[in-house]
C-alpha cells in the first residue's frame, strides 16, 4: 500500500508495484531496540491478499514482484535482522484476504490460510507471536468467510508453542475496538 498511497488495497493491485529498492530491515530493528523496544511486529499480509514472503499459495506476493528479482523475502530480511540485534519476532497475518479467489468459501480458504501460517510458523525461526484480527469481509461469491480459529490456535500451539496469540486468543485481547 506504501506504493499505491493506500491505506488499505482491494487485492487487485499489480504485484510489480512493489519494488522497495532501498529496504533496510537492519535499519528498522537497530532503531527499535535502540529506543528500547524487544520484540518487532510485521504485517506479513494485510487484508489485502499481498504475502511480504515467497508462499506457495498465491501469486500476489513478492515472488511476482521485480524486488531483488522476485527472490526477495522482507520476513526473512526482519528475521534476518532481529537475530542480528538480539529482538523478538512476531507476525501479523490478516485473515482477510481480498485477492484469494477462495476467499469466502471457507474450507478451501481456511486450507489456505493455514498453509499460509505454516509456512511463516515453520521457515523463520522461532516466532514469538502471532497476531491476528477478526477482519471479515465478503468474498467474490458474495459469502461471508468463517474462520476456523479453533484449527488456527492449533496449528500455531503445535509449531510455535511459545508463541503469544495476540487479538483472538486468550493469550492478549484488545482492549478497545475500530472506533
Amino acid at each position: 500500500n506504501t506504493f499505491t498511497d493506500r491505506e488499505w488495497g482491494d487485492g487487485k493491485e499489480d504485484p510489480a508495484l512493489f519494488n522497495p529498492s532501498e529496504l533496510d530491515a537492519e535499519q528498522w530493528v537497530k532503531t527499535l531496540k535502540d529506543a528500547g523496544f524487544k520484540l518487532v511486529i510485521l504485517t506479513a499480509k494485510h487484508h489485502d491478499g499481498f504475502c511480504l514472503w515467497p508462499t506457495q499459495t498465491t501469486d500476489h506476493s513478492v515472488a511476482s514482484s521485480p524486488w531483488k528479482d522476485g527472490k526477495g523475502d522482507v520476513v526473512r530480511e526482519l528475521r534476518d535482522a532481529c537475530d542480528k540485534y538480539g529482538m523478538k519476532l512476531g507476525i501479523y497475518l490478516s485473515p482477510w484476504d481480498r485477492n484469494s479467489p477462495k476467499y469466502g468459501d471457507s474450507e478451501a480458504y481456511n486450507d489456505q490460510f493455514v498453509a499460509q501460517l505454516t509456512e511463516l510458523l515453520t521457515n523463520y525461526g522461532k516466532i514469538d507471536e502471532v497476531w491476528f484480527d477478526g477482519a471479515c469481509g465478503e468474498g467474490p461469491n458474495g459469502k461471508k468467510q468463517v474462520y476456523d480459529w479453533p484449527r488456527f490456535r492449533k496449528v500455531m500451539e503445535e509449531l510455535q508453542p511459545e508463541a503469544v496469540l495476540a487479538i483472538t486468543g486468550d493469550d492478549v485481547r484488545w482492549v478497545g475496538n475500530e472506533g
